[in-house]
Parts: structure tokens; sequence; C-alpha cells
């Protein structure tokens, strides 16, 4: 089983993605479930899950880059750390982390509000 952020302690999981949808390391994705739109990204060896757009402009951070530990949105390129979701530029600025793991072929993200 691949390593997630926040793997332990997750009470509401559900599976938004397959396995094999998941992005390489150093790549970033953009995944639609029930409506709403989420950040994938693969940096260190670990998946991290974020809201997908920007604060700044509602760019799509899961068309960006990952570099340092963060993914970078392509339109201004803000970036965001993948563990906190801390602006680097800023640390005001923030977007939503989900705790997550891959689990029997698939990602799971804890989402209390499903």
């Amino acid at each position: 089983m691949e390593k997630g952020r926040g793997a332990s302690g997750m009470s509401n999981l559900v599976r938004i993605c397959l396995e094999a949808d998941l992005p390489e390391e150093g790549q970033a994705c953009e995944i639609v479930f029930n409506r709403k739109q989420f950040c994938v990204a693969r940096s260190g060896g670990e998946i991290a899950v974020m809201d997908n757009l920007c604060p700044h402009n509602e760019g799509p951070l899961g068309q960006g880059l990952v570099e340092d530990g963060c993914v970078v949105c392509p339109w201004h390129a803000w970036a965001f750390d993948v563990k906190t979701g801390n602006a680097q530029h800023n640390e005001r600025a923030r977007v939503q982390i989900y705790d997550c793991k891959v689990q029997d072929g698939a990602l799971m993200i804890d989402l209390p509000e499903f």
C-alpha cells in the first residue's frame, strides 16, 4: 500500500479515483468527485490531495507543476505546500488539504461533509 498524507485516524473515507489515475512523481492532476474539484499531487513519494482552485484567481492547481514540495499554480505561480496547504509567499493564503491513503487500488480521502 502506498502512503498518503495524514492516512491515520480518517473517519469518512470516500474513493475519488483509481490508483492507476494517480500522477507520477513530481506531477499533479485534477480529479472531480461529487461536483468538487481536487488537486492530487505526488511529491517525495507521497500522494497529497488539496482543493483544486487557487485562492488568488481560481487557477487550476491540478494543471500546475510540483516543485520543492509545493504545487505551483499555472496562472500566476502561487506555490502551495502539499503538506500544509500554506502559500509560500503569504502565510495567510492557503488551500485545504485532505487526509488520504491508497487502499485496495483506489485513492481514498477523508471528506467529513460527505
